[in-house]
């Protein structure tokens, strides 16, 4: 079977065999909702907040999200919890987030406590705590949608949410994927990144992973033994001879497919935009830069 019929095959079972779920109101899981994928595109409106700033792990969080005019724009946009990496902040990769909520979905990115540029106390090891930052951060954007005052209230679609993240934060994307994790996450982005011990448990999801081939600092190859440890159906973008994360950066040759590869990666798993899916292959083919693979759940 020649590549382009092999990969054909695999799209459509990822397609057909594997398509996302949503929860009912009842708890049983269904197809995605009917609510059709944005056609074109949205300004973009950020707000910052610290969630339980009192705390012993308060939780400083950058969201983006669609805009029209000054406000919220009209709709229910699923959601995406980015996670920054080592020493990093959530508005250095601001190239990346701000094009998926202008694409239609709400990006909430925290800024974890230990690893974060500045922080006083900075170290590695937090990693292990960060996905349980996550979800508190999942549960406090259901009380703002839910609040009569926000104006968030009423356009956060908490039943279709994925998770991303690059380096530390692309392990602790992985680790919200554990073990009972609610059946609400639907996807996961993982870039230069692999998984933490219990990662990829619970139900199976899609999960996309991005990956430098001369990454210095997380290897490729441990992105690629996570790839391998995912139940459900995955897909692999190797940046050819690419290093830790340049291409995240506008304007960078890597930037391009890694931004449609992304953006159609989460429509097709949040929206259920079915087409979204099978662009996925034209999305990450950039000869000399890119190389991609896919497969349908174990």
């Amino acid at each position: 079977m020649g590549a382009g019929r092999l990969m054909a095959v695999l799209v459509t079972a990822l397609l057909a065999g594997c398509a996302p779920a949503t929860a009912t109101a009842g708890g049983a899981t269904g197809p995605v909702s009917a609510r059709r994928a944005p056609e074109g595109s949205y300004a973009v409106g950020v707000r910052t907040l610290t969630l339980d700033p009192r705390s012993a792990r308060p939780l400083p969080v950058t969201i983006w999200y669609p805009a029209s005019t000054d406000q919220v724009a009209a709709g229910r946009f699923p959601v995406v919890i980015y996670s920054h990496g080592l020493g990093s902040l959530p508005e250095l990769h601001a190239g990346l987030t701000t094009r998926w909520a202008g694409a239609g979905f709400v990006v909430a990115a925290p800024a974890y406590p230990h690893t974060r540029q500045g922080a006083a106390n900075f170290t590695r090891a937090d990693v292990r705590h960060q996905p349980a930052d996550a979800w508190r951060l999942i549960r406090f954007l259901g009380g703002l949608d839910r609040s009569p005052v926000d104006p968030l209230a009423g356009h956060l679609d908490l039943t279709s949410v994925a998770a991303a993240g690059h380096s530390a934060g692309g392990f602790t994307t992985s680790g919200m994927f554990s073990e009972g994790h609610p059946a609400r996450l639907r996807a996961g982005i993982v870039i230069a990144g692999g998984g933490l011990p219990g990662s990829f448990a619970g139900p199976a999801a899609p999960v996309l992973f991005v990956h430098g081939t001369a990454d210095p600092v997380v290897p490729v190859t441990v992105g690629r033994a996570a790839y391998a440890r995912t139940p459900g159906p995955a897909a692999f973008l190797s940046l050819l001879g690419q290093d830790h994360g340049a291409y995240l950066t506008p304007g960078h040759p890597g930037f391009a497919p890694v931004l449609a590869t992304t953006t159609d990666f989460l429509r097709w798993t949040l929206y259920g935009d079915r087409a979204a899916g099978a662009r996925l292959p034209a999305d990450a083919h950039s000869p000399t830069v890119t190389r991609y693979e896919s497969r349908p759940a174990h």
